[in-house]
């Protein structure tokens, strides 16, 4: 424990500080310009077999929770269209999202700080099981709509 707190003021920064820190980093993120996560395609998409093989994650992806509409995001739980303009903007999504959940594993991961052992461990654990399955899914929905948008302009032209 790097700083020295009351129990009372640990319990307190991690109830307010973790949900606040979900929080601020998803809105702070949803403020970047779509343009920053825009990237040009890869010459063929074709999605990595081992979130199937390894991570199963068609059998979980359901159950994580779509938070982006809470802080006016960009709704990523189902496909609304095949246009063209869309799926770019969901692949440019899905890289924000990522992005907002990398700085939300770092950020509560920095809450060791204050939280004795073994808090310091839990903390870590709920930061890596809270984020992680999300950025299995955010990648593994970006390949899938890459390889569908390739597609549809190949078919297209």
């Amino acid at each position: 424990m790097l700083v020295e707190l009351s129990n009372t003021q640990i319990i307190l920064a991690n109830c307010l500080g973790i949900p606040l820190a979900h929080f601020a980093i998803s809105w702070l993120c949803e403020q970047i310009p779509r343009r920053v996560f825009h990237r040009p395609l890869p010459p063929s998409g074709t999605p990595n077999p081992i979130f199937k093989r390894l991570f199963l994650i068609h059998h979980w992806k359901q159950l994580l929770p779509d938070a982006a509409p809470w802080v006016s995001g960009f709704p990523k739980a189902h496909l609304t269209s095949l246009d063209e303009a869309y799926l770019k903007r969901f692949i440019a999504e899905t890289r924000r999202g990522e992005l907002a959940h990398w700085l939300q594993w770092l950020v509560i991961s920095s809450f060791i700080i204050w939280n004795p052992f073994p808090a310091n461990l839990i903390i870590l654990s709920y930061a890596a099981l809270l984020n992680f399955p999300c950025l299995l899914n955010l990648r593994h929905t970006r390949q899938r709509l890459i390889a569908l948008l390739i597609r549809r302009i190949r078919t297209s032209n």
